[in-house]
């Protein structure tokens, strides 16, 4: 039977597996090698729907990940099955599952890869002899039934102070910061979560899903968490964590004693005896070296220009316009000062009227904004939240004098602003029910009365509406200088003369590129040139043009470097060179060094510079080495390409490095690396254009910037999933996709209009200036 069900019975498998197959490591695996007596086993972390080819044939596509190799940078492997072993598997298969290939078949992909899957694939078939095993408990034997299998797999956890760029691990951290799910682009949610553990380092992570249950259930610093198959990034030095395929996660209450129980959306998972053991380590530990914040603020505690978090229940909600979402709550105290109370229509107010008229003066109107306003909608009534950073402020209706509490939750997520849902189980709310119950409510009354009991602090929708855009005026972005501008109107500016420098406040109605990454350019400042990012296929080709020029030996093992070679085993043998460049004639740590490469493909070239600090690809000509064609990056560093200007650039003898190698503590920066090579260093900016409005015109301002605006650093963006997950996040806070122009948030910018002179006429441009995007937009 080509694909069999195997049954878990205390930590082994009821059936062993057929003697005479063997383990294969996934890292062994090459193209043409014989595997009839092998096999490989992982955990199946993504799969793709069942299609047919072609020929007719059933074809399957999973993603398996090796648990033994969970640190090392190639940790998974694609995996097509084809015919009848396809259809079975799509009907059996599940994430999380334990799998195992036997007698398969190795092929090489065509292009080099840059994820952290193999560069080779696997192919089973019935017709070649494979053999499919699917773990699962005793009991388990139907397809409909395998949605509850779970697996037993033996998990290593890594401490936060061993994580490692580019892998994929398991770990557990306690919650020190937090931010609830928000909606970011599209439909996906994402929550950001700072973690640390007994090695006193910090890990931000950055999860994303497009259902909001599959990111952790996490209700207030002091959680624990457990991570399983997230992936580690760098970033300016930093290690941060994002979701992979196959992520996982369970919470577990912080409080030292409480029972461990995790919380989870997934019906598949395991936890061992010796995880609770790691829980509890890390709540005595958290609870007496992470600072945690005491109880929520009650009602009755509230005072004015407070920020707080809130642990009530809706009674009830109601859509107040386009950006803004009105709750109703209470936590059975009282509020020490008069509340405001959001105007709405009675027919727009979900909630049991008997009830609100009850609370009048016990539940209060919490105003939501912006990224909030959809989670808030899909609330229901009766359900308990934890509410993050409410804003209490006094503020008086332009039509009388008595000053009210208002309650907002600003847009944004800035201090971990949010809406949470806590489960009826969660302490908190077990807490919250009791006392509730205990409060003595007063009578009802005519009922004719109460949709007027929502009395309103203002008189007509008018002044509601001046109230709401007062409390919209927040800006999105900030002003870095220049405060004694005042601001001036964009028709005021068209109609004036150039050079200027203006302070002005628009929305952002369109953008250019759409497609993000097209906006990143290189520019050279001294001939104020642009240019497009050459693509890796530019590189690819010229690496191998130079592969054909044979390092020259004479030039091998000089006073400044070090030179090793060494002849590829493929078909058309290459020799390449690396010369290590030495500091005080020693051979320093690789996270240290330079290197030069000749004869190196793309893809080794990449791995080298996973391992030294600076690489960069040369060529042997009969004096000296000498960089490869400015097309190509002259140095790598990290996952960044430095390029420089053809036109002016005069390339020096590779040789005038070794008066770096003798500086006392060689930093191998860039810029100092360009000068000493006659390299005019050309710069990653992002080039854009805005159209801004106001109330009185339009106009288009162009952004040309490094790194200041969205502060993120446009040379790492183009290798960065997750900063440009964060650009786009950021573009749609800026510019809000489906939104009317009316409820587009403000932008503060300052703009220079300046000539722009050709043969045929003079035209004013203008640029944004001293300008970021504010800390809490994302």
């Amino acid at each position: 039977m080509p694909v069999q069900l195997l049954k878990i019975i205390e930590g082994q498998s009821e059936t062993p597996l057929p003697s005479h197959l063997q383990k294969e490591n996934l890292k062994h695996l090459q193209e043409g090698c014989d595997y009839t007596n092998k096999y490989i086993q992982g955990i199946v972390t993504l799969s793709y729907p069942l299609t047919k080819l072609r020929d007719g044939r059933d074809f399957f596509k999973i993603v398996v990940q090796d648990t033994d190799n969970l640190c090392s940078q190639i940790s998974s492997i694609n995996i097509f099955i084809y015919g009848k072993m396809a259809e079975d598997c799509a009907k059996l298969i599940r994430h999380g599952e334990s799998f195992i290939a036997a007698g398969f078949k190795v092929i090489k992909l065509p292009t080099d890869r840059e994820d952290d899957r193999h560069d080779c694939h696997l192919e089973v078939s019935e017709e070649a002899g494979s053999t499919i095993y699917i773990y699962t408990k005793p009991g388990i034997t139907a397809a409909s039934e395998t949605a509850s299998v779970s697996v037993a797999p033996k998990y290593v956890y890594t401490p936060l102070n061993h994580l490692k760029d580019g892998t994929v691990v398991n770990l557990y951290g306690v919650v020190k910061f937090f931010k609830p799910p928000y909606i970011s682009k599209g439909t996906d949610y994402c929550s950001i979560v700072t973690l640390v553990d007994q090695s006193n380092v910090k890990l931000t992570c950055s999860l994303f899903s497009g259902n909001l249950d599959f990111l952790p259930k996490i209700y207030k610093v002091g959680d624990i968490v457990r991570f399983h198959r997230i992936k580690i990034r760098e970033y300016n030095g930093q290690m941060q964590g994002i979701t992979s395929g196959g992520f996982a996660s369970l919470t577990f209450d912080g409080t030292v004693g409480a029972p461990v129980i995790p919380r989870t959306s997934s019906r598949v998972y395991t936890f061992m005896d010796e995880e609770q053991k790691t829980v509890e380590e890390l709540r005595i530990w958290a609870a007496s070296n992470i600072s945690i914040s005491g109880p929520a603020t009650k009602l009755s505690g509230v005072q004015p220009m407070l920020f707080f978090d809130l642990t009530c229940q809706l009674v009830g909600k109601a859509k107040v316009d386009g950006s803004s979402f009105l709750l109703k709550v209470w936590d059975g105290t009282e509020c020490p000062y008069p509340t405001w109370k959001v105007p709405v229509e009675a027919k727009d107010l979900e909630g049991e009227k008997v009830l609100l008229h009850q609370l009048k003066n016990l539940a209060v109107d919490i105003l939501v904004y912006d990224n909030h306003v959809q989670l808030a909608e899909s609330l229901k009534i009766g359900s308990f939240l934890r509410i993050y950073s409410i804003h209490a402020k006094e503020a008086s209706a332009d039509n009388e004098d008595v000053t009210r509490m208002e309650f907002h939750l600003h847009g944004g997520t800035c201090y971990g602003r949010g809406i949470g849902v806590l489960p009826e189980s969660n302490p908190d709310v077990k807490e919250l029910k009791e006392f509730l119950e205990s409060v003595t409510l007063t009578d009802s009354q005519n009922m004719e009365s109460c949709s007027m009991d929502i009395d309103s602090t203002f008189g007509n929708v008018t002044d509601l509406e001046l109230h709401l855009q007062r409390c919209q005026q927040l800006s999105v972005t900030v002003l870095t200088d220049h405060q004694d501008l005042s601001n001036t109107e964009l028709k005021t500016i068209t109609n004036s003369t150039a050079p200027q420098q203006y302070r002005i406040r628009a929305k952002l109605r369109t953008y250019k590129p759409q497609k993000l990454h097209q906006s990143v350019k290189l520019h050279c400042s001294k001939c104020n040139s642009l240019q497009e990012v050459p693509d890796r296929d530019d590189f690819d080709f010229i690496l191998h043009g130079s592969a054909g020029i044979a390092p020259n030996p004479e030039l091998h093992n000089t006073s400044w470097y070090e030179s090793v070679t060494w002849t590829t085993q493929e078909q058309k043998q290459r020799e390449i060179a690396i010369h290590f460049v030495k500091h005080d004639e020693m051979l320093q740590h690789p996270e240290d060094t330079l290197i030069m490469v000749e004869g190196g493909t793309l893809k080794e070239i990449w791995k080298l510079t996973k391992r030294f600090k600076c690489v960069i690809p040369v060529r042997s000509t009969e004096d000296d080495l000498e960089l490869l064609d400015l097309s190509a990056p002259f140095l790598l560093k990290g996952n960044v390409k430095y390029y420089g200007c053809k036109q002016c650039s005069t390339p020096k003898p590779m040789k005038n490095l070794s008066s770096i190698s003798a500086e006392q503590q060689p930093s191998w920066e860039p810029t100092e690396i360009a000068q000493v090579l006659g390299i005019e260093l050309l710069q990653y900016v992002f080039v854009m254009k805005f159209t801004l409005v106001d109330e009185t015109g339009s106009l288009n301002a162009y952004l040309f910037d490094d790194e200041k605006f969205f502060q993120i650093p446009a040379s790492e963006i183009l290798t960065s999933n997750f900063l440009q997950q964060k650009m786009q996040m950021t573009m749609n806070a800026l510019c809000p996709p489906g939104r009317k122009l009316g409820d587009l948030p403000w932008l503060e910018c300052f703009i220079k209009s300046y000539n722009v002179r050709d043969t045929m006429k003079n035209q004013v441009c203008y640029q944004i200036f001293d300008t970021t995007v504010a800390e809490d937009v994302v």
